[in-house]
């Protein structure tokens, strides 16, 4: 069976070219996105295997069926890129990987957060250039803090379960509470109460209509003065030019972001020697209290074996009739 892999990276080739050892699979690897120009490149590939920045519209999903493909298999958790209703239209089934490392998204998020808290990224700078001046790195800490974990599935429980051990009071919101939060001793409140209460917040939730821009210019007037927003998420869970004007008043204190609203057309390419036209991501650079890391909480050996290997189970279980880790509209 032939499969294409868009946006494919050279650890995607590793890592899907060792889980496939032994197969019947007949693995290409594509680095282009798949958009509705790309598409024709799948012509003959009864399987598509996409990424979270590729497009899968009710176009593209036309142009994939046409060319004689049956099967969308995501190698990512999150289908909000998908049109799962033109989907099951074009008879197309859809596979995703539900769960592979919380873990190495989890310990991002935490890695954001001491770089921030004790500006790790200015002291190699200054290191670099000479200057052991300690002026304006002191930071604070963690110890007793309140920490607010928004979204509190297989990820934010991991985030939770770190951040209890540097001994951070827990707040918590989802509309289904984790026992293994409650356990830790977390509070769940509602988002504005979580909002005014934490010095740390840290996203975790899907993106879905209902958390399209949850932090937005009103949600971020409800923080604390000075606090820390970490999104490892999604880009769209943040309304983006709203972030500006909170830093800019000093309303966010810190801000960390592995995700990007227009992320899109920028990460995953080497774009160093061109100028960056997205003039929002080029204004969040310029602040010294902000980190911005192109996509990469997920990018662990474990994290990417995981994938590989339950994407193609997944392949292989759909083609054996039996599939797994469907997803419907």
């Amino acid at each position: 069976m032939r499969v294409l892999l868009f946006s494919s990276q050279h650890y995607d080739q590793e890592s899907f070219t060792q889980a496939a050892q032994g197969s019947a699979l007949d693995l290409h690897f594509q680095p282009t996105r798949l958009t509705l120009e790309t598409a024709a490149l799948a012509q003959g590939y009864e399987v598509v295997c996409a990424f979270i920045n590729d497009e899968l519209d009710a176009q593209v999903l036309q142009r994939l069926a046409t060319g004689g493909t049956r099967l969308i298999a995501l190698r990512s958790a999150g289908y909000n890129h998908v049109d799962l209703a033109a989907a099951q239209r074009l008879g197309l089934a859809v596979v995703r990987v539900p769960a592979y490392s919380p873990h190495a998204v989890a310990e991002h998020a935490v890695a954001l957060i001491l770089a921030l808290n004790r500006r790790l990224h200015r002291a190699y700078n200054r290191t670099r250039e000479g200057d052991f001046t300690l002026h304006g790195l002191t930071g604070f800490d963690l110890h007793g803090k309140t920490v607010g974990v928004v979204g509190t599935g297989q990820i934010g429980a991991a985030f939770a379960r770190i951040m209890a051990g540097f001994g951070c009071q827990l707040l918590a919101y989802d509309p289904y509470p984790n026992p293994e939060l409650l356990a830790l001793g977390a509070r769940y409140l509602d988002l504005p109460e979580l909002l005014r209460e934490a010095r740390i917040i840290s996203l975790h939730c899907p993106l879905t209509e209902h958390t399209r821009h949850l932090i937005n210019a009103q949600s971020l007037n409800q923080l604390q003065p000075g606090a820390m927003l970490i999104n490892t998420g999604r880009g769209a869970l943040v309304d983006t030019p709203a972030l500006i004007d909170a830093l800019k008043s000093g309303q966010l204190g810190y801000l960390g972001l592995d995700v990007y609203e227009e992320e899109a057309q920028l990460f995953f390419e080497d774009r160093s020697d061109l100028p960056l036209q997205d003039d929002v991501l080029a204004r969040l650079l310029t602040f010294p209290n902000v980190i911005i890391t192109a996509h990469q909480a997920f990018l662990t050996r474990e994290a990417l074996d995981a994938i590989a290997a339950t994407t193609l189970d997944n392949i292989i279980r759909w083609a054996a009739g039996n599939p797994q880790n469907l997803v419907s509209g």
